[in-house]
């Protein structure tokens, strides 16, 4: 005898069912439309998040004098010029070495082109100096006729310069103000917030922090076994520019995808221009293992450690991040899932019953399982 389903059960799994949808999708607006505030105010919401980053990094050695008597502002003032005083370095360990070889790049530069030419018109391509002067011709031709493209996309490289310069001075003030005032935000915010948000926000917040810095330190990690990693290869070969490369790799690390490519495409094409076509190759060879190892391995690994994400959930993070919103959405997607993480684990941890007290209560006359 077959049986037959419950209309009164299907009623009630079809009520719940209509509920469950409703209430989700009004979270999925009031989601929605955060993302939509913040995106309409990002031209503040990124210096802030800039300069949090930053604040991570920077904040244990201003707790260290903070712990040593020195007063909040004067551990701030020291610190935030410190930073500056690295940053600075850290590109002039880049482009001292690269200007004072500038000629010999160039000169690389032209000759690795003649090569790539004869190379070329040699076999298997066979391509005959005839078509490359004519492909050569009509590139020409193409950049005069987007002549005018070509301006407006040079304003919009001044402007995107311009902006990105806006934002770091913005992020280094917020730094130097969260470096002063830190520790007081979270007294402060107490104080405004009425009844149980008084406890609840301010321990979110606590958690959410030291997450971040967990984010940051694994991030400087990874760009460090870049780093070295590269550097090695790079050192073993006789490519010139060696240090200043590491350097430019593992401050590339802090920027998702584009900075790989674009560390990479700068050794590649030093390596080219200094040691020719086999070491370049070479160079291309270790970049691409490298970078799988660290997308593959390294990242997921020291960051799922850090952060207390599985390392498919932060290879899965990264690449919706990356689709939703390019090198940023790539770079914010593992905070903002570990983020997301520590308000479930709070949330979770306030509806949980006490041990044993949901078994106390399901048994007659309080008893706790058999007697």
């Amino acid at each position: 005898m077959s049986a037959t389903l419950s209309s009164t059960k299907t009623r009630a799994a079809l009520r719940t069912s209509a509920r469950v949808s409703v209430e989700l999708l009004l979270v999925l607006v009031m989601a929605a439309t955060v993302i939509w505030l913040l995106g309409r105010m990002w031209s503040v919401v990124w210096p802030f998040i800039v300069g949090l980053f930053i604040t991570t990094l920077t904040w244990p050695l201003t707790r260290f004098l903070r712990n040593r008597g020195w007063r909040p502002a004067l551990a701030a003032s020291v610190v935030t010029v410190l930073f500056l005083v690295v940053a600075a370095g850290t590109v002039a360990l880049i482009a001292v070495p690269v200007a004072s070889q500038s000629g010999e790049l160039t000169d690389g530069v032209v000759d690795g082109i003649q090569k790539l030419r004869e190379w070329a018109a040699g076999p298997p391509l066979n391509i005959g100096e005839d078509q490359i002067t004519g492909a050569s011709d009509a590139a020409v031709e193409r950049i005069r006729n987007s002549a005018g493209s070509m301006v407006t996309a040079v304003f919009t490289g001044v402007s995107t310069v311009v902006n990105g310069v806006v934002t770091a001075v913005l992020a280094v003030f917020l730094m130097f103000f969260f470096l002063k005032d830190g520790p007081r935000f979270l007294p402060w915010l107490t104080r405004q917030l009425p009844g149980r948000l008084a406890t609840d926000i301010p321990t979110v917040a606590a958690r959410g922090w030291d997450t971040l810095g967990a984010f940051v330190r694994s991030q400087a990690v990874v760009g460090l076994l870049d780093a070295v990693f590269i550097g090695i290869g790079l050192w073993v070969l006789g490519v010139p520019l060696v240090l200043p490369l590491a350097v430019l790799t593992f401050v590339s690390a802090f920027v998702p995808i584009v900075g790989a490519l674009f560390a990479g495409f700068v050794a590649v094409l030093i390596a080219l221009v200094s040691n020719g076509l086999t070491d370049a190759l070479i160079v291309l060879a270790i970049i691409v293992v490298v970078q799988q190892l660290e997308g593959n391995v390294f990242q997921p690994i020291i960051q799922s450690r850090g952060l207390g994400l599985h390392a498919a959930v932060v290879l899965l993070a990264v690449t919706l991040g990356g689709s939703l919103a390019g090198v940023v959405g790539s770079l914010l997607a593992v905070p903002v899932a570990a983020l997301i993480a520590v308000v479930w684990n709070y949330v979770r941890e306030q509806l949980t019953d006490p041990t044993g007290e949901s078994d106390a209560e399901g048994s007659p006359d309080g008893a706790v399982g058999p007697s």
